[in-house]
């Protein structure tokens, strides 16, 4: 079973470079790949899937940062090798919007900060897929960073 999505088709033509460089070192190609797509769409598909497989594994590997923003509240987790660290600052007060007000902004506000720690229940790089599919971003941890030093 597959632990992440298949690209879109846009995706896929993005990354066309890598593609044709996966379908070579699986020793298909070009020919082989038309021919695969046209009289066994099912096997083509196999190979998109795990090519799709292997980009997401490389890319949640090379990244430990995830922010996830919301209006009210601001959660950042640091992907460690068997649990994820997370702080996060939540607010009730109306007049604050995390999607729209700059750090300047905030400096006077009441906020409350707290931090967690969770040990995987999937893979790493599927607990990260998941959080990215709920409406998280990659990152390059300095949000984290800021946050653990206003603890």
């Amino acid at each position: 079973m597959a632990k992440f999505r298949r690209l879109s088709l846009k995706e896929l033509n993005e990354l066309e470079k890598e593609f044709i460089e996966f379908l070579v070192i699986n020793g298909i190609d070009a020919d082989t790949w038309v021919n695969l797509k046209n009289e066994s769409p099912e096997k083509s598909e196999a190979i998109i899937d795990q090519f799709s497989e292997v980009v997401f594994s490389s890319i949640f590997r090379k990244n430990e940062f995830i922010d996830f923003i919301s209006e009210k509240s601001i959660q950042c987790f640091h992907f460690q090798n068997d649990q994820a660290v997370l702080v996060g600052v939540k607010t009730e007060n109306s007049e604050v919007n995390f999607l729209e007000s700059s750090m300047e902004d905030l400096k006077n506000q009441e906020f409350e900060v707290y931090t967690m720690n969770k040990n995987f229940q999937k893979s790493r790089e599927e607990e990260m897929f998941d959080l990215i599919n709920s409406g998280a971003r990659l990152s390059d941890g300095q949000l984290f960073k800021k946050l653990c030093l206003a603890l």
